[in-house]
């Protein structure tokens, strides 16, 4: 296990691993997920999991059947995996690149890993990464988990926070961006608007936006991700502690219970207990 990590866990809770702290996931297809140091690149780190319903082999079978489809692969044990290992050299830009694959059978998932990185370097960051993989039983109930804010989330947050400035300029014909002094025009948004309390990815949506204000205005906090069972959401937390806000109870139980939504107590009772 490395000295400073972050922990991920799948959209999904597929797997869970630790990566480096000094990197960062970023945008990729659907499937996969992207990690590399933004600052001072040392690699692009990829991975996706694969299942199929009910088979728990899968990933054992499915290991199998790359090692027959791909005569450049060779089997070997990364951690406590069975894996088939392959590389791949290319140039780019007059400049010598090399890709490690690892496709990696899990219990029931099938892992695919793959390392791009300068000829010249090793893969070492790459198999810390995979030795420290959990794959997670989609059947068992797992503890609930604060993790670094991953892609999904902040997509959630943008598009909330989206939501709500467009609402602000749609029912008081004026701008919003984010800020403590702006607290009235939710409040005025809240009583003109028609939101009813069946409408909770609105009252979710005018949370998250409560906790943009705080991140805005008081240093300290971080976004990161819950993972608590089926629900994967944003949560503001502050740094080095274990206390955090989660936007959905700010507004949404709060409107959910019948009562009153004062944005300024809310928000004020959200910072007290964050600095308390």
């Amino acid at each position: 296990m490395m000295l400073e990590t972050k922990r991920f866990i799948a959209p999904g809770g597929w797997f869970a691993m630790q990566y480096p702290n000094t990197w960062s996931e970023f945008e990729d297809s659907t499937e996969s997920f992207l990690f590399y140091n933004p600052d001072v690149w040392d690699g692009n780190f990829r991975i996706s999991a694969y299942q199929e319903n009910g088979n728990r082999q899968f990933g054992l079978e499915s290991l199998r059947q790359c090692l027959v489809l791909n005569s450049s692969a060779s089997r070997i044990t990364i951690g406590s995996f069975q894996a088939a290992y392959s590389e791949e050299l290319f140039e780019e830009d007059e400049t010598e690149f090399i890709t490690y694959n690892w496709e990696i059978a899990a219990g029931s998932l099938l892992i695919e890993v793959s390392f791009t990185t300068l000829s010249s370097a090793d893969k070492a960051i790459a198999e810390k990464i995979i030795t420290s993989l959990e794959p997670r039983d989609l059947d068992k109930k797992y503890p609930a988990e604060v993790v670094t804010v991953r892609i999904a989330e902040i997509s959630e947050i943008n598009e909330a926070f989206d939501w709500t400035l467009q609402l602000v300029k749609a029912q008081l014909n004026t701008d919003f961006q984010g800020l403590e002094e702006e607290l009235d025009k939710l409040q005025q948004v809240i009583t003109s608007a028609d939101l009813s309390a069946k409408k909770r990815a609105s009252w979710i949506a005018l949370g998250i936006s409560l906790c943009v204000i705080m991140m805005n205005e008081i240093d300290g906090l971080e976004w990161c991700s819950l993972i608590d069972g089926n629900r994967e959401a944003p949560v503001l937390r502050k740094k080095d502690s274990e206390d955090f806000i989660d936007p959905m109870k700010l507004v949404w139980s709060r409107k959910k219970r019948g009562e009153e939504i004062n944005v300024k107590e809310i928000y004020q009772e959200a910072v007290e207990e964050l600095f308390h």
